[in-house]
């Protein structure tokens, strides 16, 4: 097995899960399409794409006509469920807590048209792997990651085995330097679990993950770690002594100052790898002080998301 790894000066920020993005809205549902500027599908002028399926958005009518059943199944749905609680029947589960939405405030991209890709000839989005489109590459025997550092962005691929979500060997497939991203912006419609990447070049790509804030914190946030020799010796004795107490091959703790005054200590681990989620988050925070604090003295801006 093979986990890709940054340059020996670069540092590890996060690794999250990704693929192209899929519509949610009736009238793209299931879909996704790769457009130029003038809205023109380009996927056939991919360079080295294989063939992948054709989508057409379903016609208005036909969107009224499955709004229309859903109502009445929605209206059913909630008449079943007045109808036990009036009869003393126990209704579970919870309403979500992600950050989707039903309000679409990008109608063209959303509603009447999904494109993941918005590229020019000769943009960086144009350059993107098709291993990341669920409609040629599937994630039952394929996964794609995407690895965020202080320098670049980069795309991996590896074999998945299910029910083998530690093996990991990961093909390069995909990089861009951090200098060519212009902006990111997390899109909420639905299950908000979509990213739009802009590329300075004008070329933008919306993608999706399960992991979403811990692939977009470090490509929005200031990388404004602290050097552990700017600490004070009780906080970074507390820094040092959190990192060795995770896994072997923990790279060196890296430490934010929180808005509310506390600091945030995160460790990466690749061994801690998974293919579904990522790596996972090993972080503390500590006060002024260098005392770590119980997860009941946080503050709100102390929470990972």
């Amino acid at each position: 097995m093979s986990v890709w790894q940054p340059e020996s000066d670069e540092t590890l920020l996060t690794r999250a899960p990704v693929a192209f993005a899929t519509g949610e809205a009736m009238r793209v549902s299931g879909m996704r399409w790769f457009r130029d500027t003038q809205r023109n599908d380009i996927q056939d002028e991919l360079v080295g794409w294989p063939a992948g399926p054709i989508y057409t958005a379903r016609s208005t009518g036909g969107t009224v006509a499955r709004n229309t059943v859903k109502g009445a199944a929605i209206a059913a749905g909630v008449a079943v469920l007045s109808f036990l609680s009036s009869h003393g029947g126990n209704i579970g589960g919870t309403p979500g807590t992600g950050h989707g939405t039903n309000t679409s405030h990008d109608q063209a991209d959303e509603i009447d048209d999904f494109p993941v890709m918005w590229a020019a000839p000769g943009t960086i989005a144009r350059t993107m792997p098709w291993q990341l489109d669920p409609g040629r590459s599937s994630e039952k025997r394929y996964r794609t990651h995407a690895v965020v550092t202080d320098r670049r962005l980069v795309i991996v691929g590896f074999p998945y085995v299910k029910g083998n979500d530690k093996r990991i060997d990961d093909e390069l497939l995909w990089e861009t330097p951090r200098s060519a991203i212009a902006k990111v912006e997390p899109r909420d419609f639905k299950l908000g679990h979509d990213v739009k990447i802009f590329f300075t070049d004008g070329s933008w790509c919306r993608l999706g993950s399960v992991s979403r804030e811990r692939l977009t914190r470090y490509l929005i946030e200031p990388l404004d770690f602290i050097p552990l020799d700017s600490l004070t010796p009780a906080q970074r004795d507390t820094a040092e002594t959190f990192a060795a107490a995770q896994a072997p091959d923990s790279q060196p703790p890296l430490v934010k100052r929180n808005p509310c005054g506390c600091f945030r200590i995160e460790v990466l681990a690749p061994s801690t790898i998974n293919a579904l989620f990522g790596h996972s988050s090993l972080d503390t925070v500590m006060n002024e002080n260098g005392a770590e604090l119980k997860i009941t003295e946080y503050h709100p801006e102390d929470f990972l998301t």
